[in-house]
């Protein structure tokens, strides 16, 4: 039981790592911008494992790489080239992680100290832009 505990460790390590190169290499764009969103999950609770040492440098590049993979799941889901009122499968799960990514960046920005705080307001306006992009897509479908 330990062993396995201990391999599942190391594994999800490995592949939080890795960085969003994963999800960049799945060929299903949808699949590609769940991934994407799933790492940003992963690199906010690294950031705040990083804050919590004390480690603003480690803070940064993972909020870059919340930006970034959010970034990607944005521009994987519009190149699907699929309305999102008609196909809303992955848009709407995509605007549900990143209304609750941008809750969780929220709830760390508010625990950090004031003078920290402003390392997160780019990729909270980032975030926020992407899920507002998408609520108005599965609402009201694609512009044309």
């Amino acid at each position: 039981m330990t062993l396995r505990l201990l391999l599942a460790v190391v594994l999800a390590g490995g592949v939080l790592r890795a960085g969003p190169e994963p999800a960049k290499a799945e060929p299903d764009l949808g699949k590609r911008s769940a991934l994407a969103l799933d790492h940003a999950f992963d690199a906010l609770t690294l950031a705040r494992d990083a804050y919590a040492k004390g480690q603003n440098a480690e803070v940064d590049k993972w909020v870059k790489e919340i930006q970034e993979s959010v970034g990607l799941a944005e521009t994987s889901l519009h190149e699907t080239g699929k309305n999102p009122r008609k196909s809303p499968k992955w848009f709407k799960r995509a605007e549900s992680s990143t209304r609750d990514l941008s809750r969780r960046l929220d709830a760390f920005q508010q625990a950090m100290d004031s003078g920290d705080r402003p390392m997160l307001d780019a990729v909270k306006a980032k975030v926020q832009q992407v899920h507002d992009d998408l609520l108005e897509g599965v609402l009201e479908g694609k512009q044309k």
